[in-house]
């Protein structure tokens, strides 16, 4: 008689605290600071962003102007907290514009197939290569000024970077066995894609994401800097630093003090964005085991 020892129960390993790098913990703060402040700053700071004050012109830190005047006498901690609400608002619809636009038409192009997705992708590549900036420069030269138009501008240069992402997790998802057993009972190609594919493939869309978003915000501050950004009287940090670079011998602050913030904004969404695709993309997660 033989006696079968049955293996030990595995026990489930504990929960995992959700451990991450400083830097992506102090970028994280920066952020949430920045977007409280873009939302509530203005009002609170109270003074006026488009106010002039000729005989206040280029005056240094006082306690008055917390950060100085530009050179037609406006306060530059207003105009900066303007600026950010402005930057991350166009940003914000960018983003939006390029993901909807772009997964929705990679996914329909992947799933359609045959001479639309080679017409379609091959439109997608000669996108990709233009210069991202000269691109939205020349969609907003014929969409027109303004913050719709140029978050529409923006987003349509980066929708073809969601297309190819939408294409390349389709390819993945396509070959897994739970596709191959819905097309078994007559499932359309168009219903698997958005029905049972597109919910699989949120992670490399929302890595996608925060990877795009410093992207967008750089691409309407140059716009900007160029005089194509939203309209001529609003406050943007590229603006702001193309009016002020002409005064950088005496004020040396109206350009610093925007350029800096616009580095240090898009410095803490490139850490958090790559945090998240450490921890969202497949590929990635695969590599770093």
């Amino acid at each position: 008689m033989t006696l079968e020892i049955s293996p030990p129960l595995a026990l489930a390993p504990p929960k995992q605290r959700l451990r991450l790098p400083l830097a992506v913990w102090i970028a994280t703060a920066l952020v949430v600071a920045a977007i409280l402040v873009a939302l509530i700053g203005p009002e609170l700071y109270g003074l006026d962003p488009l106010a002039q004050n000729l005989r206040q012109r280029n005056r240094p830190a006082s306690e008055m102007y917390v950060l100085g005047t530009a050179h037609l006498g406006r306060d530059i901690m207003a105009r900066l907290i303007t600026g950010l609400r402005m930057s991350l608002l166009v940003a914000a619809l960018a983003l939006g514009v390029a993901a909807a636009v772009g997964v929705v038409l990679g996914l329909a192009a992947s799933a359609i197939g045959g001479t639309t997705r080679w017409v379609f992708f091959g439109f997608v590549d000669l996108l990709r290569a233009m210069p991202g900036v000269l691109l939205a420069l020349v969609l907003v030269a014929a969409l027109g000024s303004g913050i719709g138009p140029v978050a529409l501008a923006v987003g349509l240069t980066f929708a073809p970077t969601f297309a190819l992402v939408a294409r390349e997790a389709y390819r993945r998802e396509r070959a897994l066995p739970y596709i191959g057993a819905i097309m078994a009972v007559g499932a359309r190609p168009m219903r698997i894609a958005f029905r049972h594919l597109l919910p699989n493939i949120i992670g490399p869309i929302v890595t996608q994401t925060a990877i795009i978003f410093p992207r967008c915000i750089v691409t309407e501050s140059v716009m900007s800097f160029l005089g194509l950004g939203a309209a001529p009287d609003s406050a943007t940090w590229g603006r702001m630093i193309a009016q002020a670079s002409r005064f950088f011998e005496t004020n040396p602050t109206a350009v610093m003090a925007p350029a800096l913030a616009l580095a240090l904004l898009t410095l803490c969404v490139a850490v958090i964005g790559s945090e998240a695709r450490r921890r969202l993309d497949p590929i990635q997660r695969d590599l770093a085991r």
